[in-house]
């Protein structure tokens, strides 16, 4: 097929069509080879091909030699792309110059986005001006990578929304106000986070309930939905001073968009346009890339029809839950075992002998000890895998917790335990709603075993109508009880025997 097709080609039949058709068969890889093979002994008619009268022909033939990874045809690409008057083609040539080592490349390349940057786009180029400069920009980015800024700004007065849990924003509140120095007197809970000015972002490090912090910046704290109107509101706002004086070295700096609507069409055409006019209008000041990036966007739809818009850094190196090197599917979020602590706190005791019957990769049991010292700690896991994760997890966070890979329901020990600690199993996997609902009864039933008279249990379930049940049944008091996700419908518990 293959070379029926590349004969076709050589014959001038149909040249441009069947010059898509070989880029189609090759595409699951099964036919690149013996393409690669063929093509690669004509070297002078591919580039006649890329001398070709035709704009359409010239741009399938460089795609195809990229395809194929030709490196002998590079120089004969990068020539071809320089002559190219055609806009809609350039960007052709270096998506397949893309695919092959473009290091001796670098300097023209830097040059010739200079001179797209100094050029003056109207309606009729700026598509393909646009498209000539992201492709070259993505090249010299794969080989200089990103030269990554150092984040400065820990005392800088920043505006700021801590997001946390919606149902417990007082927990975090309430734990931020005992810190020094850090919340102002207009500090605030909003709907899904805390809105505080602060010139002491290291002491927030220290809280370890909030899940992201994101800044506001002057002149851009909203914006209109139309993506020219919102790139004006950005490039026109102080958020290149803003970063600036948070980070050592200067622009360029590399970011991201997330977009948060309802309508997905709208959303897909305003990011692509949204971030091509930024990065043009920055002047190359804010270069936008899927990996490495520096900060995001974040623009969030509004009841008024608009976007909040937000920047979340990521040079601010947030270190609370390093620990966390391993994980599995059932594994609860470090943010949310140390929310439970925090839940927990006043019925937890200093030296206390802490239990987790379910322990997983270890995260409930590591951000207990954080909060308030054990005497000793045990988890059990019927998973090898997951135990010798939480094995990993623990060093790292520098603590000492013994994990057994055993069934809590045939585990024993000599001394009972002061408390049990635990995220319950639910249903994923191969695990059905029957056998959940077993390990439940047994749990119960087994509890009492394991913890003292007068001991603690502390569930996170995702099945609070068997903990309701079984509580009843079991004689169980329930000190605590609270929703943690709406969503999820996940619950927390404090029993007493």
């Amino acid at each position: 097929m293959v070379q029926k097709i590349w004969n076709k080609i050589l014959e001038k039949e149909e040249v441009r069509q069947n010059l898509s058709k070989l880029r189609e068969i090759i595409k699951d890889g099964k036919n690149k080879e013996i393409c690669k093979k063929i093509v690669s002994e004509n070297g002078l008619v591919l580039e006649q091909l890329l001398k070709s009268e035709d704009a359409k022909t010239r741009k399938n033939i460089a795609l195809l030699i990229g395809d194929l990874q030709l490196s002998v045809m590079q120089m004969q690409l990068w020539r071809a792309y320089e002559k190219e008057e055609t806009l809609f083609v350039r960007s052709s040539y270096l998506i397949a110059l893309q695919k092959m080592d473009m290091t001796a490349f670098l300097k023209p390349m830097k040059a010739r986005v200079k001179e797209l940057a100094d050029m003056e786009i109207g309606e009729t180029n700026g598509k393909h001006i646009r498209e000539e400069m992201q492709e070259l920009r993505k090249m010299i980015l794969s080989i200089e990578g990103v030269q990554k800024h150092k984040f400065t700004g820990w005392q800088k007065l920043s505006e700021i929304i801590l997001l946390a849990n919606r149902r417990h924003l007082d927990i975090v509140f309430n734990e931020i106000k005992q810190l020094p120095d850090v919340m102002t007197s207009d500090a605030k809970m909003m709907n899904a986070g805390i809105r505080m000015k602060t010139a002491a972002l290291d002491q927030l490090m220290e809280i370890r309930t909030w899940q992201e912090m994101l800044f506001l910046v002057n002149g851009m704290k909203t914006c209109d939905r139309d993506a020219l109107k919102a790139v004006e509101t950005i490039t026109s706002s102080k958020l290149m001073e803003f970063l600036e004086d948070r980070h050592k070295g200067a622009a360029p700096f590399y970011f991201r968009v997330e977009v948060k609507m309802q309508d997905v069409e709208a959303k897909t055409k305003f990011v692509k346009k949204f971030v091509t006019t930024l990065e043009e209008k920055s002047g190359g000041k804010l270069i936008n890339t899927t990996s490495d990036y520096e900060f995001e966007i974040r623009l969030v739809e509004n009841k008024d029809g608009r976007f909040n818009v937000m920047v979340k850094l990521f040079t601010l190196e947030d270190n609370r839950f390093d620990y966390r090197k391993e994980v599995v599917a059932a594994s609860i979020r470090p943010v949310n075992a140390a929310l439970l602590v925090q839940l927990a706190k006043e019925y937890m005791m200093e030296d206390a002998r802490v239990l987790d019957p379910f322990c997983g990769v270890g995260t409930m049991l590591i951000e207990r000890q954080k909060k308030i010292s054990a005497d000793t700690s045990y988890g059990l896991d019927i998973f090898e895998e997951a135990i010798e994760k939480a094995r990993r997890n623990t060093e790292a966070a520098g603590q000492l917790i013994h994990y057994v890979n055993r069934d809590c329901f045939t585990f024993t020990h000599e001394h009972l335990f002061d408390e049990i600690f635990t995220n319950m199993p639910f249903v994923q996997g191969r695990k059905t709603p029957v056998e959940i609902y077993d390990i439940y009864v047994r749990f119960f039933e087994n509890a009492g075993k394991l913890v003292k008279t007068d001991g603690i249990i502390m569930l996170y379930t995702h099945d609070k109508t068997y903990v309701d049940k079984l509580v009843l049944k079991s004689g169980y008091v329930v000190l605590k009880k609270c929703q943690i996700n709406v969503k999820e419908d996940t619950w927390f518990y404090v029993l007493k025997k």
